[in-house]
């Protein structure tokens, strides 16, 4: 009894340890590194919100768009999916976005933001390739272990998660059928979407480099927020944090992907202290979701007039029955 008695205090002791060293490394976090790693990742998302605006601009050429509308658009969505987990931030996006443009319809808002995803695709690919062969990230079968329920649920279950998977392929099709009495309709909207990829120099000059432009303002970000919180910035601990997010937006279940985050970062940033990794993982993500939210908040109040992120959800659904209702 006395033994187990003895166990018991020295776990607790143990994790008193723990959170001790967490919170002095809180303390420890650097203003100047943090608070200008926040003002340039909020440059980064403006680059990405030029981005969207100029394929937007070429869909619709003879169409007057607003760029303060796309950027308000693109920073509120971003906030938005700091709260909710599946992206829930990316429907916001979708109706600001729509209502902003004259004269377009979904499709083609659609295949505007499939146009914006091509750069993270041939980005993402050389950085986790990058990552993994840096011999930090866990083994899948070892992903249980890290207690992000995220990675544990999938990894824990393949069988279930191919089920779920081969279902929304199927659903899709479906739905595809439904559709096809409109599928020519549908489909001439989705090409307007892609227009400027008709002409690849321009794709390139005005997307994809803007894109690339925001992404190593991205980089400089987490360079800084690295410093800020004492783990200590260098390419390559950038890039696995880069790695990180791109593993946390395949399975974004928790808002901000915060939990396959936090588990990775504590793994791959492994050479630092715990506690102080710790300290990164978290306080990263709640100095990203504390200036997205708010700076998101305003967006919808200066630029669109909402008051709340509900009221933007309950605006779309509106708005999206109206055109139904048009339709027949």
């Amino acid at each position: 009894m006395l033994v187990e008695f003895a166990a018991i205090l020295d776990a607790l002791g143990g994790i008193g340890d723990a959170l001790t060293g967490f919170f002095d490394s809180f303390s420890q976090v650097k203003p100047i590194p943090l608070l200008i790693g926040m003002a340039v990742f909020v440059m980064y998302l403006s680059m990405r919100a030029v981005a969207l605006f100029r394929t937007l601009r070429a869909a619709y050429p003879e169409s007057e768009i607003p760029f303060r509308n796309i950027w308000g658009a693109y920073i509120a969505a971003y906030g938005f999916n700091n709260i909710v987990p599946a992206r829930g931030g990316d429907i916001i996006k979708f109706f600001l976005v729509k209502i902003s443009v004259p004269e377009s319809t979904y499709p083609a808002v659609g295949a505007a933001f499939v146009v914006e995803s091509i750069f993270d695709l041939t980005i993402a690919v050389p950085v986790l390739i990058f990552a993994f062969t840096q011999g930090v990230f866990p083994a899948a079968p070892d992903l249980p272990k890290l207690g992000a329920l995220d990675l544990s649920f999938l990894s824990g279950n393949p069988q279930l998660t191919l089920f779920v998977v081969t279902g929304a392929a199927l659903l899709i099709l479906v739905a595809f059928a439904f559709l096809s009495r409109r599928v020519v309709a549908f489909w001439f909207n989705v090409r307007q979407g892609f227009t400027i990829l008709r002409d690849p120099r321009r794709y390139l000059r005005e997307v994809w480099l803007v894109q690339f432009g925001g992404w190593l303002l991205r980089c400089t970000a987490f360079w800084l927020l690295l410093d800020a919180f004492g783990v200590g910035g260098s390419v390559r601990n950038v890039l696995l944090v880069l790695g990180v997010n791109a593993v946390a937006a395949l399975v974004p279940f928790a808002p901000g992907g915060a939990g396959v985050q936090q588990a990775l970062l504590v793994t791959v940033l492994a050479g630092a202290t715990g506690s102080v990794v710790a300290a990164y993982a978290v306080g990263q993500q709640i100095a990203i979701a504390v200036v997205a939210i708010a700076a998101g908040f305003l967006a919808l109040l200066t630029i669109f007039g909402f008051r709340s992120f509900g009221d933007v959800m309950r605006a779309g659904k509106a708005h999206r029955a109206e055109e139904k209702d048009q339709r027949y």
